[in-house]
C-alpha cells in the first residue's frame, strides 16, 4: 500500500469517526432522556403506567441504547485507523477502552429490555407486594447509574488517548484537540467523584459540558474537514 493509499484510508477512517461523533452523542442522550423520563423514584405503578401509555416510545429509548453501542464500535475503529500512524500502540490502547466502553453501553440497554417487561406485565403487582416494588424501582435507577459511571470511566480513558494523539499533532486544530483532551480528562473525574460523594453528583454533572461541546465539534470538523496530513508534530517513525 502506498503511502496515498494510506493517506485517503486516513481522511475515510477520520470522517467516519466525525460521522459516528455525533450520532453516538445523538443516540445516548435520546436513550437517557427517553428512559429517565417515563421513571418516577420509588413509584413501581405509576412508572409502570407510564410506560405502558407510551411503550413504543420507550422501546425507542431502548433501541437508541443499542445502537449507541454499535455505533461506539465503528467511531473507536475510525479513530484507530486515522491515529494509528502516529502511535500504534497509544492507538490500540484507546481502541480497546472505547470497546469496553460499547460493551457497557450495550449491557446498558440489555439490562433495560429486560426489565421492561417486568414493567408491562399485569402480572408483576400481583407477583410482589408493593414495598418490593418500589425498592426494584429505586434499585433499577441506581444500577443504570452505576453502569453510566463505569462505562463513563472507560471512555474518559480512552478518549484522553485519542486527543492526546491528535493534540500531538497537526490533523485537526490545536483548540479542538486541547478541548477534547481536557474535557476527557475530567470525565474519570466526575464519575470517580460520583461514586465517593453521590451527594453532590448532580453538580459534577457539569463537568460533561466540556467533552460534550468537543466531541460536536470534532464531530463536524472531521466529517467536514477531514484530516491535515501535510505537517505532524508527532514524526510518522513512531508507528510500530
Amino acid at each position: 500500500m502506498t503511502s496515498s493509499d494510506i493517506d485517503k484510508s486516513q481522511i475515510m477512517y477520520a470522517r467516519l469517526a466525525g460521522l459516528m461523533y455525533l450520532v453516538v452523542d445523538a443516540a445516548y442522550l435520546t436513550f437517557a432522556l427517553v428512559t429517565t423520563r417515563f421513571r418516577v423514584p420509588g413509584d413501581f405503578a405509576e412508572t409502570a403506567h407510564r410506560i405502558t401509555g407510551s411503550e413504543l416510545l420507550y422501546r425507542i429509548g431502548l433501541s437508541s441504547g443499542l445502537v449507541a453501542s454499535l455505533c461506539i464500535v465503528f467511531l473507536a475503529m475510525g479513530l484507530y485507523v486515522a491515529l494509528k500512524p502516529l502511535d500504534n500502540d497509544l492507538a490500540l490502547l484507546a481502541l480497546v477502552f472505547r470497546l469496553l466502553e460499547a460493551t457497557f453501553v450495550g449491557a446498558q440497554a440489555i439490562l433495560g429490555f429486560v426489565v421492561l417487561k417486568l414493567y408491562i406485565s399485569a402480572d408483576s403487582l400481583n407477583a410482589f407486594a408493593g414495598k418490593q416494588l418500589s425498592m426494584f424501582v429505586t434499585l433499577h435507577s441506581t444500577t443504570d447509574w452505576v453502569i453510566f459511571n463505569s462505562f463513563a470511566i472507560f471512555f474518559g480513558v480512552g478518549s484522553t488517548l485519542f486527543f492526546y494523539l491528535f493534540f500531538q499533532s497537526t490533523y485537526i486544530p490545536k483548540l479542538l484537540s486541547g478541548l477534547g483532551l481536557l474535557g476527557s480528562v475530567l470525565v474519570p473525574i466526575v464519575c470517580f467523584g460520583s461514586f465517593m460523594w453521590p451527594q453532590q453528583a448532580k453538580m459534577l454533572q457539569l463537568g460533561w459540558a466540556p467533552i460534550g461541546l468537543a466531541e460536536i465539534l470534532v464531530g463536524l470538523w472531521l466529517l467536514f474537514k477531514g484530516l491535515n496530513l501535510q505537517v505532524s508534530t508527532l514524526s510518522r517513525p513512531l508507528s510500530k
